[in-house]
């Protein structure tokens, strides 16, 4: 039940008769009343007319029996109270389960993204998280949702990966744990710095690498199938819906690059500057005025990132038939999309209906303020970042699960409460809380809600809403359907998260005031029937997002 869509419509109607033409009604909820509409303001100054006059000739119109009340207030406001008897009725009736869609899309999320032979750090958590929690929404609105796992798995670096396999060392002995990977890639860069031997056949390799020399791409699959092995052992752990039919690196499109430029060269979209061949997409200007270039082949014959980025969109419109794409990156890549985007778009691998949208995200940042590291300076490693709020959730309980349960939903409620656009502080303290907008306050709401079930025999009957907690209760639980329309459109994750901890927030005042199990027999079904759909939409909700609702706190 969408009661904001239900009395946008009955208003609606109205409006258009009042205006002459089709109107925004603007229903929004309101504290002065359930909801409230201010589409007569602006009508005013169009129509010549005093606001309030509008509110009331639109009031006077509206069909709105036996659902709301309405009344003019303030300038030319119009209040709406939703009737007792419909609210019950709806909040009784009210399901879980997302609305039929007119039209189902393919979707491609591009998340997560980390580097092979480097262990996961902070910097990787906040993709992987807003990303899984598009991929999970999406999917339970029932799009068709492809997860792309687009892995840093080519390039330069790795000719100096393999070349120091081949001295003997790290992985070369024949051990496979990330640890030693990711102290063999240190090895690797300090000899590279240090070493012009080892840097000219470093650069020779990655030669031979692209060229699908057989022994050197037999050792790079070494480093490549111990890295998916350690990610995804850390999605496992983090609750991450990503499997290893999800990856498709960079060296996936490697051999569509030359056709990517053939086919751009091909429609003129390409011209050399500075021995690079390179797109000048319309409206791109540098600080001198001049067209700002997309690199797509560099001087020296190499690909760079616009290449493959260019050629995973041609290949998830054209072959996956994808109707959106959505590329989970962080908001200093805005440019370089919004450049592919539109080079995609005049190739013809963006057509009409297709959109492709850079979901963008701001920084973690310490209590200080500054990018969040260790003490000693060094970035996070998301390992010890799990480990850390698990240890600290573990003070608390003496269930491991719960801990597990408590620590990873803590880390995933911070990120994706607060608005994504934005840089947020990692304070263990206030995301661990049991009280305020904090992940285990809404598992612990939950828990508290299911403690009731485990305390009574008796069943949820027909809803009567008899107190204001009660009722407060209906409307916050029938929202939850336009929130989530919302959220998948604008993968707001933080209006999702807003709306559950009001839920929660709600809950916890009818808690307080309104006695289940020693009310009335008809009074208690009422309220066990509130209590449920509580419980359902906080387990479903955290669910979206990816976080785990323990029975018992």
């Amino acid at each position: 039940m969408n009661l904001e869509a239900l009395l946008s419509e009955r208003l609606a109607a109205a409006l258009e008769a009042v205006a002459g033409r089709t109107v925004d009604p603007a229903v929004r909820r309101s504290q002065h009343a359930d909801f409230q509409s201010g589409a007569a303001l602006p009508l005013a100054r169009q129509l010549g007319r005093p606001p309030r006059e509008i509110a009331a000739e639109v009031v006077a119109r509206a069909d709105l029996a036996g659902l709301a009340a309405a009344e003019v207030s303030g300038p030319g406001f119009v209040n709406l109270t939703v009737s007792d008897a419909f609210l019950a009725a709806s909040v009784g009736d009210a399901t879980v389960s997302p609305p039929p869609l007119d039209r189902p899309q393919t979707v491609v999320i591009d998340y997560s993204a980390p580097n092979v032979a480097k262990e996961m750090h902070v910097g990787n958590l906040r993709s992987t998280i807003i990303g899984d929690a598009a991929a999970r929404l999406l999917e339970w609105q029932g799009h068709t949702v492809v997860r792309a796992n687009h892995l840093g798995d080519w390039g330069t670096p790795f000719g100096m990966l393999i070349e120091h396999m081949i001295d003997g060392t790290g992985t070369g002995t024949g051990t496979d744990s990330l640890d030693d990977l990711t102290a063999f890639y240190q090895a690797a860069r300090a000899k590279f710095d240090a070493d012009d031997d080892f840097r000219t056949r470093a650069r020779l390799r990655v030669v031979a690498l692209q060229g699908g020399d057989r022994h050197t791409l037999a050792r790079w699959r070494r480093l490549v199938a111990a890295s998916q092995r350690y990610f995804l052992a850390t999605y496992g752990r983090l609750g991450v819906t990503l499997t290893e039919a999800d990856f498709a690196g960079e060296s996936f499109y490697h051999d569509q690059l030359r056709s990517v430029v053939d086919e751009l060269d091909a429609k003129g979209l390409l011209r050399v500057s500075e021995g690079a061949q390179c797109a000048f997409p319309a409206g791109f200007t540098g600080r001198d005025g001049e067209p700002l270039p997309l690199i797509v082949r560099k001087s020296d014959g190499g690909f760079g990132y616009a290449a493959t980025d260019l050629a995973a969109v041609r290949y998830r419109t054209m072959d996956l038939e994808a109707d959106r794409l959505l590329y989970v990156v962080g908001s200093p890549q805005r440019q370089h999309f919004r450049m592919v985007f539109a080079v995609a778009r005049d190739a013809g691998w963006l057509p009409d209906g297709v959109t492709a949208e850079h979901v963008e995200f701001g920084s973690i940042l310490g209590t200080d303020g500054k990018m969040f590291k260790t003490r000693s300076g060094d970035t996070v490693k998301l390992a010890a970042l799990l480990d850390e709020a698990v240890t600290r959730a573990s003070a608390r309980t003496d269930d491991p699960a719960i801990a597990e349960a408590v620590g990873i939903g803590a880390i995933k409620y911070a990120d994706l409460s607060s608005d994504r656009m934005s840089d947020y502080v990692f304070d263990w303290d206030r995301m661990l809380a049991l009280t305020g907008d904090t992940g285990p306050y809404l598992q612990y709401a939950h828990a508290r809600v299911r403690s009731i079930f485990g305390k009574t025999d008796a069943v949820p009957g027909p809803v009567i809403l008899g107190e204001p907690a009660e009722r407060a209760l209906a409307l916050e639980l029938l929202a939850f359907e336009p929130v989530v329309a919302a959220t998948g459109a604008t993968l707001e994750f933080h209006r999702l998260a807003g709306h559950l901890h009001a839920v929660a927030t709600a809950f916890s005042a009818f808690y307080d005031r309104c006695p289940v199990r020693s009310a009335p027999p008809e009074v208690r079904a009422s309220r066990l029937t509130l209590c449920d759909l509580t419980a359902r939409t906080l387990r479903l909700g955290l669910g979206l997002l990816g976080i785990t609702t323990p029975d018992r706190m």
